[in-house]
């Protein structure tokens, strides 16, 4: 900003200098504005010309002090001019390069491709879940939005795989197609299960047969925001009391209550444990809804005598402190890393 005001004062200086150079001649020889304008460019252009009319001393005098004077000055407003364009394409570079480096370091991290109403919402949801995300967004109004929030991003097509891999895809947790269409998309899918055989991708669709193809594409998920909605707002109606509970407990704001996942590693000491012998009731004053076992079974309002085991699913709800406490006992590991990336 300091910069952007000094070229703006360097050519409203430079204006007034002509001005003040043609009204210059004007008082001291006479001439009439084309010709005083005239002389007064040439001079300060220093183009060797000759005058345009005999002068007198005066003329003269008024002259050198002309030359001396904006030829100095132009050289000045140059130099700005120059440092202002040079040192702002330095702040891009750098500036680029501090974001590559912060993109480099992550790890575990969720990688949003679009940031349109969709992708937005996404990104917002996951910043206020603490998580890390890099956007990868072509848009130029969208990419300002974004350096706004300060957010990381990568401005390009996210179906280029330089950009996926640069945004770290064989390290991330999962990928979000979230772009405008159905087509790109899908093609997005292809190239990003290419890349990373393993990676969980979930995607947008606008209809059902863009599911199908979805599916077929590689993605993890495949979810329509309209259906969504739509049964969202069926639900409201049919079992209002039940929403409100769900709102409560997905709510962005800083509610006390909320509902997690937490996956139990190896290295957890509740791993083998039955939910009696846990203590998870009692030490974080937490309520299980279901366990998700490794093999895809969903086990609701389990039993006492249910067993925690490596590879399962714990879905709790409770205050947000003891659910972080909670996964710090169940998967260590993701503390660890988590405590690394800070």
């Amino acid at each position: 900003m300091h910069h952007e005001k000094q070229v703006v004062i360097s050519i409203a200086s430079a204006v007034l200098l002509i001005l003040t150079g043609t009204l210059g001649y004007m008082l001291l020889e006479g001439w009439d504005p084309v010709d005083a304008l005239y002389m007064t460019v040439i001079t300060l252009a220093t183009v060797g010309y000759r005058e345009i009319h005999p002068m007198s001393r005066m003329g003269q005098i008024y002259t050198m002090v002309l030359i001396v004077v904006g030829v100095g000055f132009f050289l000045y407003v140059a130099g700005t001019v120059i440092q202002f364009m040079v040192e702002g394409r330095i702040r891009i570079l750098l500036g680029r390069r501090k974001l590559d480096r912060k993109i480099a370091r992550l790890k575990n991290h969720y990688i949003v491709c679009g940031f349109g109403r969709i992708g937005s919402v996404i990104c917002q949801r996951l910043h206020h879940e603490g998580a890390s995300l890099v956007v990868i967004e072509k848009n130029g109004k969208r990419i300002e939005q974004l350096e706004q929030q300060e957010k990381l991003y990568i401005n390009g097509d996210a179906s280029d795989e330089a950009n996926l891999l640069q945004a770290g895809i064989k390290r991330a947790k999962a990928l979000i197609a979230a772009l405008g269409t159905d087509t790109d998309n899908v093609f997005l899918v292809l190239t990003a299960r290419q890349l990373a055989p393993k990676m969980k991708i979930i995607a947008r669709a606008s209809n059902e047969k863009a599911k199908s193809k979805l599916l077929a594409a590689g993605a993890s998920m495949v979810e329509s925001p309209y259906e969504m909605g739509a049964a969202t707002m069926a639900q409201r109606v049919i079992r209002p009391t039940v929403t409100s509970f769900f709102d409560l407990a997905f709510a962005q704001s800083n509610a006390d209550i909320q509902m997690e996942e937490i996956p139990v590693t190896v290295e957890s000491r509740l791993n083998g444990l039955i939910l009696k012998e846990s203590g998870i009731r009692q030490d974080f004053n937490l309520i299980i809804i279901a366990i998700k076992q490794a093999d895809g079974r969903m086990l609701f309002n389990p039993s006492f005598e249910a067993k925690i085991s490596a590879g399962d699913t714990v879905i709790a709800v409770g205050e947000r402190s003891n659910l972080k406490r909670l996964e710090a006992v169940l998967n260590p590991k993701a503390q660890d890393d988590a405590q690394d990336q800070a």
